[in-house]
């Protein structure tokens, strides 16, 4: 009987389907194991061969624990809303609803025909009203919260109104000062906007990525993708939404230790945190009352600081500005807010221009110019730099091209030839009647000069962090309804919570309102709104989230999807994160698992959940490339639809050869020649087992291995199960490889270790192994069959091949009994008659023997 991979295939996922094989009982008293895929975002195009690659890991990883005794919780859901779908919705008129659908659908159903064991009652879709009820939610807990430094940890805005009621804000670090009688006094507007500088969500006027076309702003990340398509982008201050996860730069860095992540992708949150120890230093605008505040981290080299740099967007540039400077001032920041923020830091060529003001260096004395330069950014410090050539490539290159003065405060090797200095040394030409650094190391004259800042009240010590607060605001239609209303007097108040969820109106035209604002703008009779509360008419924020948002915490709705009283059970969530195996691409190492882990620390403070971090163990999957060693895209026409291949090999061919291909984590390229010979594998599997007549093959006997196939059995279970538990699928692949070949020698075959080996295949070939486990006489299927197990002394070798070698050159081999003594090698060495011809009439010199390994003869002429 043939193997009809097809039948078999369609049999068994039908079997799984009807008896929710693979539904996970919440409940359970077994021990738990949470495994969860980055979910999907369901595109038009479908999946290509590189997607499964990570679900058929974790697949495999978990059909094994639950052989292994878990109750394993393995769900698949969809991050669905987005601006491709939007897009589509402008061009068509289509709503992005039915698309997402329509797109959902082929993924569930590709997803199923590769006989993954999700369990699908826990689907959760964020575009689902029922679903993003609880971001908005989430949402509302974070406007209405606060991040006490005191505590370092997130309260209710509540408490901080109490604490401003009864003491002021004296205890509160970095609060504008406010007694308990002045906030009494104030207005509930005046109310209102004290509150908004602590709370976790935010209003501000800030440089955004502005895509007119598109009619909304994009994030960096996204920048390249629409640039590429033929779209504009430019820079511009808009009031956006934002999320104050600069509160949590500290704990993000520190709670990482804690976690199982690769070392590259904690090294880019740590990059992306970006924590220093610097200092803020003021620098008086000469003639003027305006003072520049900068941050730097190299304090010590303030006598070489030549110049000020501001970002052109810096509320200061038009102030302090000469009038003659305004027309060019304007142009150059016009040409500025064309420029992605990627490409001002980029840019090899260096432009700027004077504005004809001056300010004083504090450490000198002298006035030195201010310029202003696009690769300065206003998000980035204080938007203000100090240059320091002598010890900056940048502000060398800036130098350089505008003939600045170039003084350096650190002393170079002696053989150096460079430009900027950048390392450490010893400080030079670094003093004044007050103060000198010179011939101090860099620690030494930064604490020095700080000291002197501080005591001349000019500067101040500071820890900064290069993260910046997360851009929450998104002008599209297909996002989740932001529930926040924005009042006649200048306040906001939130949508209450028992009117959750706020719905997307329906529209008729999806395309940008021609404003800022998005379509939602457009939605007249759904923007106008009466406050229930005060009375007050408002419009609803006609902003949406990010597609971030809905992905943030979609790991604890699949505790609890069905919930309509919280958004995850508290019992349950304790009972089932953190999350312990997380895999997906390493593209996401940096902004999805940090707003995550914002979001988590979040609920974490205000009681919502019970762990500190939602991902305990990540792991990345390697990218897949065509068959031409290029990233698969349509362009390049190397996309490889797994439709096709699982149409002519099957899935379990799929499901092996991605896993057999390298290492999960490394990029490698497809081969359909390869799934071709793992199809022949499997062919070999399957006439292993069942004969011509569809039963069992007639050579498999209920009888004792012989020693050495047992050896072989027990060896591929131990290296299996190993190899399972540390994801290393390919080489558990090779050592089924081996079985299979030494089993096909044997003329009878030992049933129960046969048996064993279908166990041991099955978590990687799922479908055929449920089907030799049938023919082998079982009516149910064996996804909780007991893991195989094996015996130490049975796996160890009772004989190793010892090589013989004549003048180290291999002459010969011989199979011994392990730890056989020294004599006894050198006797057999003797006796073999290779040897004995390649020694015959020569002298032996030396005679070097290695228990289990080898033995050599040196012999002369």
């Amino acid at each position: 009987m043939r193997y009809d991979f097809a039948v078999i295939e369609s049999k068994w996922q039908k079997y799984w389907d009807d008896h929710q094989t693979f539904r996970t009982d919440i409940l359970s008293s077994k021990p738990k194991l949470y495994v969860l895929d980055m979910f999907p975002y369901p595109s038009g195009a479908g999946l290509h061969v590189g997607h499964p690659e990570g679900y058929t890991a974790t697949d495999i990883f978990c059909r094994y624990k639950r052989m292994k005794g878990f109750e394993v919780l393995h769900p698949m859901g969809w991050d669905a809303f987005g601006l491709p779908a939007e897009r589509y919705a402008m061009q068509t008129n289509i709503h992005p609803r039915i698309t997402t659908e329509e797109n959902i659908n082929t993924f569930r159903r590709q997803i199923k025909m590769l006989g993954l064991s999700y369990d699908w009652s826990r689907e959760v879709n964020t575009t689902d009203p029922k679903y993003y009820k609880w971001t908005q939610w989430i949402f509302l807990q974070l406007y209405n919260a606060w991040y006490d430094r005191r505590a370092k940890k997130a309260r209710r805005i509540e408490e901080l109104e109490r604490e401003l009621q009864q003491r002021g804000s004296a205890d509160i670090a970095g609060a504008p000062f406010v007694s308990p009688n002045e906030w009494q006094a104030f207005t509930r507007k005046q109310k209102h906007d004290y509150l908004s500088q602590f709370r976790l969500a935010y209003v501000a006027e800030i440089p955004v990525n502005w895509c007119e076309q598109l009619g909304t702003v994009l994030a960096n990340e996204e920048i390249d993708e629409w640039v590429e398509k033929g779209y504009k982008v430019e820079r511009r201050p808009m009031r956006q939404w934002m999320m104050r996860i600069t509160a949590y730069a500290e704990r993000l860095l520190e709670d990482a230790a804690e976690l199982d992540w690769p070392e590259s992708t904690q090294e880019q949150q740590r990059n992306w945190i970006g924590r220093s120890e610097g200092a803020f230093i003021d620098f008086a605008v000469v003639e003027r009352n305006e003072r520049i505040r900068v941050y730097t981290t190299r304090p010590d080299t303030i006598f070489g600081a030549t110049y000020i740099v501001l970002a052109p967007e810096h509320p200061l540039v038009e102030t302090i500005s000469h009038p003659e400077k305004a027309s060019e001032i304007k142009r150059y920041k016009e040409i500025a807010t064309r420029k992605s923020e990627v490409d001002r830091g980029t840019e090899k060529t260096k432009t700027g221009l004077f504005t004809g003001a001056h300010v004083i260096n504090p450490a000198t004395g002298k006035p030195i110019p201010i310029w202003i330069a696009d690769y300065v950014l206003l998000g980035y410090g204080t938007g203000a730099i100090m240059a320091v050539p002598g010890q900056d490539e940048r502000d060398w290159e800036f130098a350089e091209s505008f003939n600045l003065p170039i003084v350096r405060t650190v002393q170079p090797p002696p053989d150096w030839t460079g430009k900027a200095y950048v390392d450490d040394g010893v400080a030079i030409n670094s003093a004044n009647p007050e103060i000198s650094l010179d011939g101090l190391g860099v620690s030494e004259a930064k604490s020095k000069i700080i000291n002197w800042l501080e005591r001349k009240g000019i500067g101040k010590a500071s820890t900064q962090f290069k993260l910046r607060d997360w851009l929450f605001s998104r002008q599209r239609y297909w996002g989740e309804p932001i529930p926040i209303i924005h009042l006649e007097d200048g306040t906001m108040a939130t949508v209450p919570e028992a009117d959750l969820p706020l719905l997307l109106p329906d529209l008729e035209k999806f395309q940008p309102s021609g404003t800022t604002e998005s379509p939602l703008a457009l939605a007249s009779n759904w923007v106008a709104v009466v406050d229930k509360e005060t009375g007050l008419t408002g419009r609803r924020e006609t902003n949406t989230m990010p597609q971030w948002a809905g992905s943030c915490w979609y790991y604890l709705r699949y505790i609890d999807p069905y919930s309509t009283e919280v958004f995850c059970s508290k019992t349950l969530e304790q009972a089932w994160m953190p999350v312990q195996l997380y895999v997906g691409g390493s593209e996401h190492a940096v902004l999805h698992l940090m707003y995550a882990r914002f979001w988590h620390k979040a609920l974490y403070d205000l009681g919502y959940v019970t762990t500190k971090e939602p991902f305990l163990k990540l792991r990345h999957q390697g990218t897949i490339l065509g068959e031409d060693s290029r990233k698969m895209s349509k362009s390049r026409g190397n996309v490889v639809n797994p439709d096709e291949v699982v149409k002519e090999y099957g899935a379990d061919s799929v499901r092996l050869f991605e896993m057999f291909m390298g290492p999960l984590e490394e990029m490698k390229p497809w081969s359909t020649r390869g799934v071709e010979g793992v199809f022949r594998f499997l062919n070999r599997v399957w006439r292993l087992f069942v004969g011509s007549d569809g039963k069992v093959e007639s050579s498999i006997k209920d009888c004792t291995a012989t020693a050495e196939f047992e050896r072989v059995y027990h060896q591929t279970v131990k290296k299996v199960g190993e190899d399972i538990e540390s994801l290393r699928f390919n080489t558990a692949i090779s050592q089924m490889m081996i079985f299979v070949n030494e089993a096909t020698k044997l003329e009878v075959k030992p049933l129960r270790e046969l048996k064993g080996f279908v166990l041991l295949l099955a978590p990687f070939a799922p479908h055929i192994a449920e089907e030799i486990w049938s023919i082998l006489g079982s009516r149910s299927s064996l996804a909780y069959e007991p893991w195989p197990q094996f015996h130490e002394s049975k796996v160890k070798e009772s004989k190793v091949e010892v090589v013989l070698q004549v003048n180290g050159k291999l002459r010969s081999k011989v199979l011994v009994e392990i730890d056989t003594p020294e004599g006894e090698l050198e006797r057999l060495a003797n006796e073999d008659e290779v040897i004995r011809r390649h020694c015959d009439g020569k002298k032996i010199l030396k005679k070097i023997v290695v228990k289990n390994k080898l033995v050599n003869l040196v012999v002369g002429n």
